[in-house]
């Protein structure tokens, strides 16, 4: 397992580095009892695994998740940031501006979950992210935040709430119509474990949060633990260790072979293939050099990744065959920098399944208890956690980070409205996670943007 060289940093800055990364771990340990807390409560109060089993179990799958779950999700925080940028300034701003993310989104994350309230870790980090890139921009100017990127998280994180409450909310009204047997819809009895196949089935969906679960929240801890790296050894992180000037170089010359053959008189095809020209003659420099600059060589493979996949979509700009080799070149080129060692994803999934195994208690309660003014049915634990993994699963397919937190508490709101009507929602326990859930964005913005100003006229 190869991890990482801390001689190019001081004394002070070695000591700091390994302080902050034990911090995301920690972050991702809080993660793990918070968010987690979501999968075990409908098997815990439906009686169909002791809480110790449970939760044992869900940590496994959330490590399991993280494992196998790709990098896709982490590599849409680090983009949240102008980590190019990050990567050549003093150490006193990088310590801020790492100082400020994990501090913010500790305190919200413990204190939410000190009153039992299921706040998301996934709005919390986002917050911390954006508040720094708001303080980053308002001190140096430029890019402090990657709004088009900030855009699309926002997005899946305010619709798939929505989603998992009518989501939730249909599916049960469907499995009334066409389920004969109605003990499925019945109340567990205290102390009497259901029938083996509702048992089967709650566990089965336990499983499914948990694991797809890992496979989404535990990603955003590996991109906070890239981007701590990325910051303070920009040499040693900045691009894959596998990284081959030769062989980028040998794909740089065959772009530009075919993007200077493909120009013609259309000021929009010129246009297109001159930014692909320049963007790869930047490059070439670089990788000409004996020793290549790596942060420079990222900013540059991001830039001319970023002008191919814009000229592959001109209409008539390379042929058709050119286009589907270009667009896999590009796919290529992003695993030079969209990546993270196996030993970071190892230590997030670990935090994160154990986290799991610890102060689930607080967040279950909330959930089993406090949501509707009913005890949670086996149909609804069900429906509840089968919505919550299928949200989540296609979220990760398509890169985005959702709250799992916010996606499995409106599907058991969504399963309670099914049941009774809303009449059957205790809405004080509503109007607390709806509160949580509009002011974790702002507050962890704040606090984050506040707590950087501070840091850097303390570290500076």
């Amino acid at each position: 397992m190869n991890a990482f060289d801390l001689s190019a940093l001081s004394s002070g800055g070695a000591v700091m580095l390994i302080l902050f990364l034990i911090a995301v771990l920690a972050f991702e340990f809080v993660n793990g009892f918070h968010d987690t807390a979501n999968a075990v409560a409908t098997v815990i109060y439906t009686h169909s695994l002791r809480p110790t089993v449970a939760v044992v179990w869900s940590g496994i799958w959330n490590f399991l998740g993280v494992i196998t779950g790709g990098v896709g999700v982490a590599m849409g925080i680090v983009k949240l940031l102008p980590v190019n940028d990050m990567m050549i300034m003093p150490f006193f701003e990088s310590a801020s501006i790492i100082a400020a993310v994990l501090l913010a989104a500790i305190i919200w994350n413990l204190g939410t979950w000190y009153y039992g309230i299921p706040s998301s870790s996934s709005h919390t980090m986002i917050g911390a992210l954006l508040g720094v890139g708001i303080g980053f921009y308002w001190i140096h100017g430029g890019d402090g935040v990657n709004w088009g990127k900030a855009q699309e998280i926002a997005l899946a994180l305010l619709f798939s709430p929505f989603f998992g409450c009518f989501a939730a909310l249909f599916l049960m009204w469907f499995l009334s119509k066409i389920i004969k047997n109605k003990e499925i819809f019945h109340e567990p009895e205290r102390g009497k474990a259901p029938p083996t196949w509702i048992r089967a089935i709650l566990i089965t969906t336990c499983t499914l949060v948990s694991f797809f679960h890992g496979s989404n929240d535990g990603q955003k801890g590996v991109g906070l633990f890239m981007i701590v790296l990325m910051i303070f050894l920009p040499a040693q992180f900045a691009l894959h260790k596998s990284f081959d000037a030769e062989a980028i170089l040998t794909v740089v010359n065959k772009i530009e072979q075919k993007t200077s053959t493909a120009m013609d008189n259309s000021p929009r095809r010129n246009e297109a293939a001159q930014e692909v020209m320049e963007a790869a003659g930047e490059l070439r420099v670089l990788l000409a050099q004996t020793t290549p600059d790596r942060p420079a060589v990222r900013k540059e493979l991001q830039k001319l990744n970023k002008n191919l996949k814009e000229a592959t979509n001109v209409r008539s700009f390379y042929n058709p065959k050119d286009k589907a080799e270009f667009k896999m070149v590009a796919d290529q080129l992003a695993t030079t920098y969209e990546y993270a060692p196996r030993w970071v994803i190892f230590f997030i999934s670990l935090a994160l399944g154990i986290g799991t195994m610890i102060g689930w208690k607080r967040i279950v309660v909330t959930i089993g208890e406090k949501i509707g003014k009913t005890h949670l049915t086996y149909a609804q634990g069900a429906t509840a956690e089968l919505v919550a993994s299928a949200t989540i699963a296609m979220s990760t397919v398509f890169h985005a980070p959702v709250s799992t937190t916010h996606v499995l508490s409106s599907a058991v709101a969504g399963t309670m409205i099914a049941k009774n009507g809303r009449k059957n929602l205790q809405k004080s326990t509503l109007i607390t996670i709806l509160s949580a859930w509009i002011l974790t964005l702002p507050v962890t913005i704040i606090m984050s943007c506040g707590l950087y100003l501070l840091f850097r006229t303390i570290f500076g």
